[in-house]
């Protein structure tokens, strides 16, 4: 039987039979794992059957799929499971380092891994996810009540404790600013007796069909390595198990999460963890930015710490998911489960997805609480709220990233013909047989393409057929971006470049930073409407001197850091000749200060402290001549290690992107410059341009027909400037790193 959607068919109406407290005949099993059990105010003892043809047996080692029975708060429950083969591939890959600091590469044997997703018979919109390694343990989603299962500690006889996970003692912890009426909003929620959580949905299913991936990287900082005791095998086993929950909980809103890499920091952390959340966010996405990106590509990263921050969960940016600088958040592991910490992380990793705290809205998700209500409640529901802004960011081209399935070798995913998934091996997969059968380009059976085709999927595959070289693929959307082309020999977009971070934009005013004009009055005017404008140097010392949430340059621990005077364009962004107030899926607070001639502007988002004030000037805004701003601080320009100068190297007719093209306009033929990717610069004439690149053409297999050289001194001077480039990049089997634009 495949993993599906069973019939209703009742309600459950459970009701606890075992309260802390009572005596029961599983009393005395439970008292061996007293402490295993003191973190609960309710549990139940139960022993779970194997499932087989013979009705039940004990259990034994995994399979693909198994089923077993349950008996739990009155009723027996058949659970049916099936290996989750989209979670670990045979290149998994650990990093980790030894005494001296060298990062080391495992590659462990764990093909036949312990990890399933699953249904319960005859409950619909039902969803399990657990791991049967040794016992069951993981998380039961059975009409709107999350449930957790884990071994009895010292048990020999199958025994678990199994419990509802609104039972779970925690600390109080927040991901953000609490919400006084969130009683009262539970209440309503139970008065109005909502729809499932797959029923309220379903209408974004229609509008987002498409499913999204997201490449997910966990790092595990030392303290949290050493309270495993020093073990990378359990660190790993469990990360993996985080994995499988946070699939669990976003395939509902047609998004699968795909683990692309585990780093643990065996040897000492390496970035500094002293400081507040936002110190310790800023300090790991620079990490992230400067070394992690360039050993494996993924869409966000995940910094698990055991180290608290009072009382704050965890911390992350807003719709930042397909970043370089900024897709990552950190997450407070402590004395919790595996399970709870699922919710913390899925409630990060969302934010990071466009999404907002609920807090205040007219968000259902079918349960008490949702992921993303402020206050880390344990949920693994995502609510309409969450599912709209997650709407809002793919519709804003926010989530682009999301679209690409991932490569064979790039997915931590088992070879399976049928996940959607291209494995190693594979040329394409479109899923079920039933899906398969409306699709024009991949043979289901085989995960091989069809003869009439060519591709099966990607930007530059259409009708099966790669598109023509120079088809816009990705546009330019900004002066500090340049746009990509299909090159005619591959479903993929080339690689998504930017102008180099530190080029002059916004005639001279400003620099690109990660591919945007970073400047006051463009961010004025995405908060305040096209008239609004950067307000006066003044209004920005007199605000950010105070040292409030309206006028800061961060944090210093818990507390609101005042701005020195040389950094006060570096605090909250200060804005004049507003006439429209802002418009988002969240209601800000405004301030209006009294300048010297002038009204300030500043807005505070209330998001929570676990989220970045998007009111604070953004980085690599330009706060004086030659210097941006970077951590709140007014800094030289010279930290974004900007080393092109376009007069000498271009003649002044070119730019520099960010992976080290030079390209030229038409102005600046002759002579061409053509940089490689061993970054030696030639400059030189037409002539001698044309015959390098014949010999390089020769030097790559590519024949050359007689009137080549002519040919394409012709092209250059007539055909549309993308074109050529892509004409080019074809010729030199894409893979020489060579433009002239």
């Amino acid at each position: 039987m495949g993993l599906g959607a069973g019939s209703l068919s009742g309600s459950l109406g459970f009701q606890w039979l075992l309260f802390l407290g009572l005596v029961s005949p599983a009393l005395g099993a439970a008292r061996s794992g007293f402490q295993q059990t003191s973190h609960l105010s309710s549990y139940e003892i139960i022993t779970p059957w194997r499932l087989t043809r013979e009705r039940r047996e004990a259990p034994r080692p995994s399979s693909e799929q198994v089923s077993y029975v349950i008996q739990a708060e009155g009723k027996e429950h058949i659970i049916h499971l099936e290996r989750n083969k989209d979670l670990l591939p045979k290149d998994f890959v650990v990093y980790t380092y030894n005494n001296e600091g060298a990062l080391i590469s495992d590659y462990p044997d764990i093909q036949n891994h312990c990890h399933y997703r699953g249904y319960v018979e005859g409950v619909y919109n039902s969803s399990i996810a657990l791991s049967d390694c040794f016992g069951l343990r993981g998380l039961l989603h059975i009409e709107n009540m999350s449930y957790g299962i884990e071994p009895l500690q010292n048990s020999s006889h199958f025994e678990h404790v199994f419990y509802r996970m609104d039972d779970v003692h925690r600390e109080p912890v927040k991901c953000g600013v609490s919400n006084k009426d969130i009683e009262e909003e539970i209440v309503k929620d139970e008065e109005e007796e909502p729809p499932s959580v797959t029923q309220l949905l379903r209408r974004r299913r229609a509008v987002l069909p498409q499913t999204r991936y997201v490449e997910l990287f966990i790092v595990v900082d030392k303290e949290r390595y050493d309270m495993m005791g020093r073990n990378q095998t359990a660190v790993r086993e469990e990360m993996i198990r985080l994995a499988n929950y946070l699939d669990s909980m976003y395939i509902m809103l047609n998004i699968r999460i795909v683990l692309v890499g585990l780093e643990i920091w065996t040897n000492g952390n390496l970035i500094n963890i002293i400081g507040g959340a936002g110190d310790v966010l800023g300090n790991f996405v620079q990490w992230r930015e400067k070394f992690l990106i360039t050993r494996r590509r993924h869409d966000s990263a995940q910094l698990v710490l055991k180290k608290g921050f009072g009382g704050t969960a965890g911390m992350a940016f807003v719709g930042t998911v397909c970043s370089r600088s900024h897709a990552g958040g950190i997450n407070v592991f402590g004395q919790i489960t595996v399970e709870t910490f699922a919710s913390i992380v899925a409630h990060e990793l969302g934010h990071n997805l466009g999404m907002n705290h609920d807090d205040g809205r007219d968000c259902y998700c079918g349960a008490k609480s949702c992921i993303m209500n402020s206050g880390a409640s344990g949920s693994r529901n995502f609510s309409t709220c969450s599912a709209e802004d997650f709407e809002k960011l793919t519709l804003n081209k926010g989530g682009n990233c999301l679209l690409n399935i991932p490569k064979p070798d790039e997915a931590y995913s088992a070879p399976f013909c049928g996940n959607k998934l291209v494995d190693p091996g594979e040329e394409c997969d479109c899923g079920t047989p039933k899906e398969c059968e409306l699709d024009p380009c991949c043979e289901g059976s085989t995960c091989k393409l069809k003869s009439s085709a060519e591709c099966a999927y990607g930007d530059c595959c259409q009708d099966c057929w790669f598109l023509p070289g120079g088809t816009l693929c990705r546009g330019k959307t900004n002066e500090c971006d340049v746009p990509e082309y299909c090159n005619g020999s591959s479903q993929f977009c080339q690689p998504d470049v930017f102008i180099q971070n530190g080029y002059p934009c916004q005639n001279n005013k400003a620099y690109c930073y990660n591919g945007m004009c970073q400047y006051y009055d463009a961010q004025c005017q995405v908060i305040f409407g096209s008239k609004a404008k950067a307000a006066p140097r003044d209004c920005f010392i007199d605000v950010n001197s105070k040292g409030d949430r309206f006028g800061n340059c961060g944090f210093s621990g818990n507390e609101y850091k005042k701005c020195a005077t040389g950094n006060a364009l570096c605090g909250k962004l200060q804005c004049e000749n507003v006439q429209e107030m802002p418009v988002f899926g969240i209601v800000p607070a405004i301030i209006q200060t009294p300048g010297r001639g002038t009204k300030c502007w500043g807005v505070d988002f209330q998001l929570g402290s676990d989220v970045p004030d998007p009111g604070m000037v953004n980085e690599g805004t330009r706060c004086d001549v030659g210097k941006i701003c970077r951590n709140f601080q007014c800094v030289n320009a010279s930290v974004l290690n900007y080393d092109c100068d376009i007069q000498k190297k271009c003649h002044g007719h070119g730019y520099v992107i960010a992976i080290r093209i030079v390209t030229v306009t038409m102005a600046g033929l002759p002579p061409i410059v053509i940089l490689q990717d061993t970054e030696e610069v030639w400059t030189v004439d037409l002539h001698t341009t044309l015959l390098w690149l014949s010999r390089l053409r020769t030097q790559h297999g590519v024949r050359e027909d007689a009137d080549w050289v002519s040919g394409l001194a012709q092209w250059i001077k007539d055909l549309a400037l993308p074109e050529l480039r892509c004409r080019l990049q074809k010729w030199l089997k894409s893979g020489i790193a060579v433009a002239v634009v």
